[in-house]
């Protein structure tokens, strides 16, 4: 079932209706996973295509109980060793022996996600002993959650038992219907207009650049192959993430936010604290300040400071890339992300050693190098992903149809157009932002986003009904 289609918004209404009915934790939580195990027993008719992902959680479920026992947390790291192990080898990833897969085809859907709550359960409740014990239908809700299963965001578990396990709950207010309905609506517009229009755009383009075309054509073409990509993830992922943090509100859940206008940053730190800023979290929680932490204890002198936080950021966001896939491409993709993120760290902290924190402030301020440093961030963004969506032959054959020179044209086509295009789209949003009525903004207004939204329906149903064009999958689908 695609999150993106009217099945799964009706499976969320009659979820929710049954949710909000019943005045007990014990019935919501009920509830809650019948619809999610509703929604999981559509990627697959077969329960044998399940049992791996069983065995996982099962496994996930005896290392946080071996955690909250005393004679047992002893196993901590074994039973983290382990659950990453089991993920790799479900997962399939390249480096391990072909021989040692499973020999049938099985449902991994949403095991990345679950991966991320596993460890946050079994950390936590190893550092602190008064961790809250979690019952197995609890387990099952904050990993399987229907909401989440597919496109994330990641929680915590202290945030979603807080809303799920509270004792008394008001009923559902029109401002939360509303607010659910306009992510919904703004999720569906993303997913099947302009994702739809964008990752189109991209297949014509690779399938019109060849070698035979004139040179200025060539690399007109590329740029769009280079540029169409991370905005059809954009609109793709964020998209997904509006529908079901949308439909959450209508289970009185306040799912975290996943992205926060991520193509306004003007440096690569900045881009990940906007971009699935669940994960960029996680990863700064469990791994990045861990690693900081320990390598800081063991620094001889403080001037290696800046080295060991670059570091720690590479190994951070290499994590990222790996992550994502199994093959050599995902490496270098992850590669791309530790060496730029790690990288302007370094940049950032020499340069600032080097100018004086005055005059990097100044500098930093300067109108024209925020708007380059903005450009700059998304041209680097935008090649790097060209390990995340595309393979080794297909990247050669871009490079050969284009050459060198075509290439490097590309580039700084790409640094220079995105300069110029984002600044535009920020100075436009600050100026419609500046309109106000009774001291907010026009375009927030109750009455303006019912306008827009009711716009953005017909729209979306104009493609899906009348067009009949194929919703778009969610790109971490396959993650």
């Amino acid at each position: 079932m695609n999150t993106a289609s009217f099945s799964f918004l009706a499976l969320a209404l009659i979820a929710a209706s049954a949710y909000n009915a019943g005045k007990s934790i014990a019935w919501r939580q009920w509830t809650l996973l019948a619809a999610s195990i509703c929604f999981l027993s559509t990627f697959s008719r077969s329960l044998v295509g399940f049992l791996p992902l069983i065995g996982f959680l099962v496994l996930g479920f005896i290392g946080l109980r071996a955690m909250q026992w005393p004679s047992t947390r002893k196993f901590y790291v074994p039973f983290l060793i382990l659950t990453v192990g089991v993920f790799v080898w479900l997962k399939k990833y390249t480096f391990l022996p072909s021989l040692s897969f499973l020999r049938y085809a099985y449902v991994t859907i949403g095991l990345s996600y679950m991966l991320f709550r596993v460890l946050h359960l079994l950390i936590e409740a190893h550092a602190s002993p008064s961790f809250q014990k979690v019952s197995f239908v609890s387990y099952l809700n904050y990993t399987l959650n229907f909401m989440t299963l597919v496109s994330g965001p990641i929680d915590r578990y202290e945030h979603f038992a807080e809303e799920q396990l509270v004792p008394c709950r008001a009923p559902l207010s029109i401002f939360e219907a509303g607010e659910g309905i306009h992510r919904i609506v703004v999720g569906f517009f993303k997913v099947v207009v302009l994702s739809w229009l964008l990752i189109g755009l991209q297949k014509e383009s690779l399938d019109a650049l060849s070698a035979g075309q004139v040179a200025r054509m060539r690399i007109f073409t590329g740029v769009a192959i280079a540029v169409s990509y991370p905005l059809y993830l954009y609109a793709n992922f964020s998209g997904y993430t509006d529908i079901v943090v949308g439909v959450g509100r209508f289970f009185h859940f306040r799912l975290p936010e996943n992205f926060d206008r991520p193509f306004a940053a003007d440096n690569l730190m900045s881009f990940w604290s906007r971009w699935h800023m669940t994960l960029s979290a996680w990863l700064k929680r469990y791994v990045y300040d861990p690693l900081l932490l320990n390598m800081m204890r063991q620094a001889s002198s403080r001037a290696w400071e800046p080295y060991i936080g670059g570091f720690a950021l590479f190994v951070t966001f290499f994590l990222v890339g790996v992550w994502h896939g199994r093959t050599s491409e995902f490496l270098v993709f992850g590669l791309s992300q530790g060496v730029g993120v790690g990288g302007n760290q370094m940049y950032q902290i020499l340069l600032a050693k080097r100018l004086g924190r005055a005059r990097y402030r100044t500098l930093t301020s300067n109108y024209f190098y925020s708007q380059l440093s903005r450009g700059l961030t998304f041209a680097y963004f935008t090649f790097s992903l060209f390990w995340f969506w595309s393979t080794w032959k297909q990247i050669g054959a871009i490079g050969h149809a284009l050459g060198a020179s075509g290439v490097l044209s590309v580039m700084l086509l790409t640094f220079l157009g995105s300069t110029i295009v984002l600044s535009t789209v920020e100075a436009a949003r600050n100026w419609v932002l500046s309109i106000k009525r009774d001291g907010k903004a026009a375009l927030q207004r109750r009455y303006v986003l019912t306008v827009v939204d009711t716009a953005l329906m017909v729209v979306s149903l104009w493609v899906v009904v009348l067009l009949n064009v194929p919703t778009p999958e969610i790109v971490y689908k396959a993650f």
